[in-house]
């Protein structure tokens, strides 16, 4: 019998945007904080600064500007699942335009609030539909935001890690489909039905070859909680140290995901 086929997850555009939003407003208000001494900081990100990380947090939302200042492209020919892989190889042009953009911009503060500014307004003018010419392939718009979730959780949790005491907090909404996009891309890379992956309480995947689970009780499965799991998606944490930590639980032949994370590996 063939796999079932995997239904695509669907995104509400208004609550995305307001998420995006949600967690960019943490974020500025973090900023807002830090001193000369923090921004020179080193991060978990090689030889990125807070302040070149802070950067790059602007070029979350800069990076939509950008792209509908692009001709928009024929057709859609990417998918959403398709951007993890795409920015992974765009890693090292990424990391030298956020120095760049560091040093031409020496206020974070207003940085960053210029980026939402412009972002606001490119909603506001252009619908969900609208294709936009990403390195994953031409993207909806209300799509690409997704993806700005992810971009804006993920760097969020190495601000708190590069700035003892810093604490941005999570939006609810934005943690969630941050988790849930990288659930599912896992589910594309390892695809299959013999291992369940539990993120609760916002993202439950089958993945991995092997024999498929239909009732009861799956044989293998790994839970975790959402951060233990992007910072495993991400190559944050390794999957042997959240073992030995306890932040992974795994039962199971087929529960190994070591094989299969980072996701952007």
């Amino acid at each position: 019998m063939p796999p079932a086929r995997k239904r695509t997850r669907s995104y509400d555009p208004a609550k995305t945007r307001t998420a995006v939003l949600a967690q960019y407003g943490h974020v500025r208000a973090g900023v807002a904080t830090l001193t000369p001494d923090q921004l020179a900081l080193p991060t978990r990100l090689g030889e990125w600064t807070v302040r070149d990380l802070v950067a790059h947090l602007a070029m979350t939302l800069g990076a939509v500007s950008a792209l509908v200042g692009l001709p928009e492209p024929a057709k859609q020919d990417g998918t959403l699942l398709d951007w993890l892989s795409a920015i992974a190889a765009d890693a090292p042009a990424i990391a030298a335009y956020a120095r760049e953009l560091a040093e031409r911009h020496p206020d974070p503060e207003a940085h960053l609030a210029a980026a939402e500014e412009r972002f606001t307004a490119d909603l506001a003018a252009h619908p969900g539909t609208r294709l936009l010419p990403t390195s994953a392939g031409a993207l909806p718009l209300a799509d690409y935001v997704v993806t700005r979730t992810v971009e804006l959780v993920v760097h969020t949790d190495d601000l708190n890690a590069a700035v003892p005491g810093l604490d941005i907090p999570y939006d609810r909404q934005a943690l969630a489909a941050c988790t849930r996009l990288l659930a599912d891309a896992l589910a594309v890379k390892a695809p299959g039905g013999s291992t369940e992956v539990r993120v609760p309480p916002y993202a439950v995947v089958q993945c991995v070859e092997g024999p498929r689970h239909t009732r009861g009780t799956p044989p293998n499965v790994v839970e975790t909680d959402p951060l233990t799991w992007i910072r495993l998606a991400t190559g944050r944490l390794s999957w042997a140290q959240a073992l030995r930590d306890a932040h992974v639980s795994a039962s199971g032949e087929r529960a190994d995901l070591s094989a299969h994370l980072p996701l952007t590996a």
